[in-house]
């Protein structure tokens, strides 16, 4: 009988590019797969950010650079592309991890302007990367897609409705993915949080009222750190998971068993 070998985790000469990496899960995530062997490219608006960022991955020995890309815009998803392969020939790993919710509110109070910002960014970057990606993974025998959605793709909470509609879109684009770019040897998952501490979700868990239910209620008693969203991305990301595609894997503490 075979036995599971830890190097199904080695990313060694994988090279990984990481949208919203300037902080949170986005972070963390590239410093996960730097560790595991990845050259990383560590993307978000702020250039001073990321270049923040990779040269933390560097002083801990590991290879990372860092390139601005603001996500809702296709030329500079266009120039994301272009540079990764510049500085390292091709992409092996993409994770689209940047994400936006300008508006915390009923859908009622949700115009076209904010529906097509949520959308422009949650779900049509995360399209667009990918096509760009995808000759490239191709070309060399394969890759995996990891697209960060959220368990309110699954259950809406009150004030994300639109977030929510976003992210179950995303979680059926791995899975379209998944399925037409298998035989090319590509893989596509979602990643499904729960609530984790980062500045993106911080109306959430600085919430008082909010945090009480979740202490008395979700099974884990707590929000979650970004590390915590690491294995994941690993396990996603390297041939650990070889025979996973199409697929969500939610790390939400038990948020989905319901209160």
């Amino acid at each position: 009988m075979a036995h599971f070998a830890p190097s199904g985790f080695d990313l060694t000469d994988k090279v990984a590019l990481v949208t919203g990496a300037s902080k949170g899960i986005g972070a963390a995530m590239a410093h996960g797969l730097a560790n595991f062997g990845a050259k990383v490219i560590v993307s978000s608006r702020s250039q001073e950010s990321v270049d923040a960022v990779a040269a933390e991955i560097r002083a801990n020995g590991g290879e990372a650079t860092g390139v601005s890309c603001h996500v809702g815009d296709e030329q500079q998803l266009q120039h994301l592309f272009d540079r990764t392969v510049e500085l390292y020939g091709g992409v092996d790993v993409l994770i689209n991890n940047a994400a936006t919710n300008p508006v915390y509110a009923p859908l009622d109070q949700m115009d076209g302007s904010v529906f097509d910002k949520i959308m422009g960014v949650n779900v049509r970057a995360c399209h667009l990367l990918a096509n760009l990606c995808f000759p490239s993974m191709k070309s060399r025998g394969g890759g995996s897609i990891v697209n960060v959605a959220s368990v309110e793709g699954y259950a809406p909470s009150k004030g994300l409705g639109l977030y929510s509609v976003s992210k179950a879109a995303l979680i059926m684009l791995s899975r379209a993915q998944g399925k037409e770019w298998g035989k090319a040897g590509i893989r596509s998952n979602a990643l499904c949080p729960g609530l984790v501490k980062t500045k993106f979700s911080a109306a959430l868990w600085q919430n008082d009222q909010i945090m009480q239910v979740v202490k008395g209620h979700l099974p884990a008693g707590r929000a979650a750190t970004p590390e915590e969203m690491v294995g994941l991305a690993v396990f996603l990301a390297s041939s650990a998971s070889s025979y996973c595609t199409g697929q969500a894997f939610v790390a939400d503490g038990g948020h989905l068993l319901g209160f």
